[in-house]
């Protein structure tokens, strides 16, 4: 199904989740060019009697509809539904960073303050959703994302349901919906379902993040519902000793078998573990500190920008790669592929292909073929030119270096490459950086433009850009020094109206308004 396009614009790319009511592939919106997630329902689920049938159809058109009604950062945004021949289908953001399972996984055993830290977000997130008021029915580790910097995000309310008479009716069909190893009690024997069924789920997330397993496991699933209805769960503190006393016993109330003996709702559970969370400013005591996707971050560092990628690749795993066809990958197809991508203006899928085929390219011609080199100048380059300087600027340097060590630095694709690192800098907000590179192009340019016109011209916008850099570091006099001489060359080579030296004036003016003791011209 790879590259089926749904709606007329949505291009399938990879198979990212299955389940019972249909598929999770990521895509591409071929009108906004920007990576989305859409969800098929399953023409297999929807067979059979006419009935079931349009109560599933029924259950995926509400699932569009209230999901699209809550507005919280913690859950994920949905941009379109509509029907593709027999299938229907949701579109909804794509989320980087790590499901929870995986999270958890990589992180054994789970610090208990990051336990709390995702606990009181997901307290957010279904204080909001219960407004509206949906129940989520299938709150788990897989359908939590931890975002790079931090922040939790809840997907999948396609088991929701509207808390109305039509919806209680569905659920007395004898299927109840959820998964067992998270359900509650009252949801396992098909009763009333409400906000306290999704904090009977947040309670076995909590015990799980705590234990490293769920509280009531088994072999089948009816076997769990029944450990669910008449077992008690193991205190955490019995595993994990240091776990404080207020959290186990948080756990416990939020593992009820009656609902009454719960908390009263979501809002409780979170002031119940505000004084568990880190304070701002103050690492975790028991995490590992800052660092790629650590949900404490957010209350240390409330609304603080994201952490630097560049020294945290980890924490933004590259998008997925378009699978190659069974067999030996086909670099040419691809790079035809690539080339139809940019002609139609579709960056980011051709940021994708590029990034994809790359390993497989290297493995087949080796990483110092020219096949290689000329894709990895491709994708550095689209990656530019879709605003992806973090990304891009690794692939330059690299570039950059194998391209010296062959032709020298003064070649003029060394340089090229090594100016648009610095542009990379410039853009990614690092002034000090970037200007210490453009100084050290500067010279290489200088001497190369006298028998290149374009080395030389790319030497006065260096030029340009030094002086604009200046300003950015607080080297006001030093700037305006720089930029006059800059304006007197440009009038000189090029005369005074040049487009150039035009901007160049109107900085100069600006600047001496601003401090009439900088020096004139």
């Amino acid at each position: 199904m790879n590259g089926r396009v749904v709606g007329g614009r949505y291009e399938l790319a990879t198979l990212i989740g299955q389940g019972g009511m249909g598929q999770v592939w990521t895509a591409y919106d071929g009108r906004l060019d920007r990576r989305v997630a859409v969800k098929l329902l399953n023409p297999a689920a929807i067979s059979g009697p006419a009935t079931a049938a349009d109560e599933l159809r029924r259950r995926f058109v509400r699932e569009c509809r209230v999901t699209a009604q809550v507005d919280h950062p913690g859950l994920v945004t949905v941009h379109d539904a509509g029907s593709d021949g027999d299938e229907l289908y949701l579109v909804m953001q794509y989320v980087e960073g790590a499901d929870l399972a995986d999270h958890l996984a990589e992180h054994d055993p789970y610090p208990w303050p990051w336990a709390v830290s995702v606990a009181a977000q997901l307290c957010a997130v279904l204080a909001a959703v219960h407004a509206v008021p949906i129940v989520h029915r299938d709150l788990k580790p897989r359908n939590v994302m931890v975002r790079p910097d931090g922040t939790v995000t809840v997907l999948d309310l396609g088991v929701a349901s509207v808390l109305d008479s039509d919806t209680t009716r569905l659920t007395h069909t004898g299927s109840p919906i959820g998964t067992p190893a998270y359900m509650a009690p009252e949801q396992a024997m098909g009763g009333a379902v409400g906000p306290y069924t999704d904090l009977y789920a947040l309670g076995v997330l909590l015990h799980e993040l705590l234990s490293g397993n769920v509280p009531f496991a088994g072999s089948t699933a009816l076997g769990v519902l029944h450990r669910h209805l008449h077992e008690s769960p193991l205190p955490v503190r019995r595993l994990r000793p240091e776990v404080p006393d207020a959290l186990e016993a948080l756990v416990l109330r939020l593992l009820a078998k009656d609902p009454q003996d719960r908390p009263s709702g979501a809002q409780e559970v979170y002031e119940r573990l505000l004084p568990l969370l880190p304070a701002p400013g103050v690492a975790a005591a028991a995490g590992p500190g800052a660092g790629p996707l650590d949900p404490t971050r957010p209350f240390r560092r409330p609304h603080a920008p994201w952490p630097d990628r560049a020294t945290a690749p980890a924490a933004v795993p590259a998008p997925p790669p378009v699978p190659p066809a069974p067999g030996k990958p086909d670099v040419a197809a691809a790079v035809d592929e690539v080339k139809r991508l940019l002609g139609e203006g579709s960056i980011t899928q051709a940021v994708d292909v590029l990034g994809g085929i790359l390993p497989a390219a290297a493995a087949e011609h080796g990483e110092r073929s020219p096949v290689v080199r000329i894709l990895r100048k491709q994708y550095a380059t689209t990656l530019m030119d879709d605003g992806q300087y973090r990304r891009a600027l690794p692939e330059l340097r690299r570039l950059a270096e194998d391209r010296s060590a062959e032709a020298g630095p003064y070649d003029p694709q060394t340089l090229r490459f090594r100016y648009d690192a610095a542009l990379c800098l410039e853009q990614l907000g690092d002034p000090a950086a970037a200007l210490a590179e453009f100084r050290a192009l500067l010279p290489y340019h200088d001497q190369g433009g006298a028998a290149d016109p374009e080395l030389r011209q790319r030497a006065f916008d260096i030029r340009h850009r030094i002086g604009l850099l200046m300003l950015a570091t607080g080297e006001q006099a030093g700037a305006v020094s720089h930029l006059a001489t800059l304006l007197y060359d440009v009038e000189r080579e090029q005369g005074p109206y040049h487009p150039l030296a035009a901007d160049l004036r109107r900085v100069l003016d600006r600047q001496r308004q601003m401090d009439p003791r900088l020096p004139r011209a």
